[in-house]
């Protein structure tokens, strides 16, 4: 080491060693230790739930469901919508992956739903205080920054592989952005109109809950659209973990170098991830004219305004 090593446990190149990864280590079987009956249950609890969705979405034949999920393209969007998803997920169907398909999917749901339960709320709370948010950006910044498969070393160690432990990376990995697009989305409402509200005498729960998060809408679900995005990219390396659905078939086929199947199951994966953008922006949008419900909407407000007949 040419003398830059004096030693091997106190210093690096003329620094002293930061034991960091000792520490973590000690942490991690303390918590093993002490609580791993909790976290079996835990796990056991988690996998039930995502194994009954999974079993949910695959109750209707393949078929009945591309035109329920092609239905509700059709209602938050447009007919062009509708009729790409039908060919997308015909093709999924086609490749034989409509089980791991849906299987990824119910894991990108419950990770977002466990997502936002915690990230709305954190965002909300940065948003009302300057000190708490000053508090949550570096640690939002760390697990923003952190290389995805990093979480899935501690999840490992704390659950074991399986489906739960791939929603628990899950989510760390997507929180992120539901706190950030939270917090922002209510900074940005505009103070006369929080300043107007408050002279008719509304409470500040008034405020935050038919002001600020009804004008905050399009930048939360922008938050949410990045947390689902996050949720799917991190679901298939968390096949990596045991994860299953179509992480599993991509770690399969990288283990037995099977090419076709790789492209088999990112070909679902680019389905499944275009299908969830483009419902989750347009749940987003709140321009008129965007999507069926909308227009519905708007014609039955349209009559409730117009005079009755004498």
């Amino acid at each position: 080491m040419n003398g830059l090593v004096t030693s091997a446990t106190e210093k690096i190149h003329g620094v002293p060693r930061i034991p960091l990864a000792e520490k973590i280590d000690r942490s991690v079987e303390w918590i093993t230790e002490h609580f791993r009956e909790e976290l079996d249950q835990f796990g056991l609890w988690v996998e039930a739930r995502i194994n009954g969705l999974t079993d949910l979405l695959l109750t209707p034949t393949p078929l009945l469901m591309v035109l329920i999920l092609a239905a509700l393209a059709w209602l938050l969007k447009d007919w062009k919508l509708a009729a790409g998803t039908v060919v997308g997920m015909v093709i999924v169907i086609g490749l034989a992956q409509w089980e791991n398909a849906m299987a990824t999917a119910a894991l990108v749901i419950s990770a977002t739903l466990v997502a936002l339960l915690i990230g709305i709320p954190i965002g909300v709370l940065a948003a009302r205080s300057d000190r708490f948010s000053s508090m949550v950006k570096p640690v939002m910044d760390f697990m923003q920054t952190m290389p995805s498969m990093v979480w899935l070393v501690p999840v490992v160690l704390f659950f074991g592989g399986g489906v739960h432990a791939g929603l628990v990376a899950t989510v760390i990995f997507a929180l992120a952005p539901g706190v950030r697009f939270t917090e922002l989305g209510i900074r940005q409402v505009d103070a006369e109109v929080v300043e107007a509200a408050h002279a008719f005498g509304a409470t500040p729960r008034q405020i935050l809950r038919e002001v600020q998060l009804p004008l905050a809408m399009p930048t939360v679900m922008a938050g949410v659209n990045q947390v689902i995005m996050l949720s799917l990219s991190m679901a298939v390396i968390a096949g990596m973990v045991g994860g299953g659905g179509l992480g599993g078939e991509v770690v399969g086929a990288i283990a037995g170098l099977e090419v076709g199947l790789g492209f088999e199951a990112g070909m679902a994966v680019v389905v499944l991830a275009i299908y969830l953008d483009r419902i989750t922006a347009s749940a987003g949008d709140r321009r008129p004219g965007r999507g069926r419900l909308q227009g519905l909407r708007r014609r039955l407000t349209k009559n409730q305004q117009q005079p009755v007949a004498a």
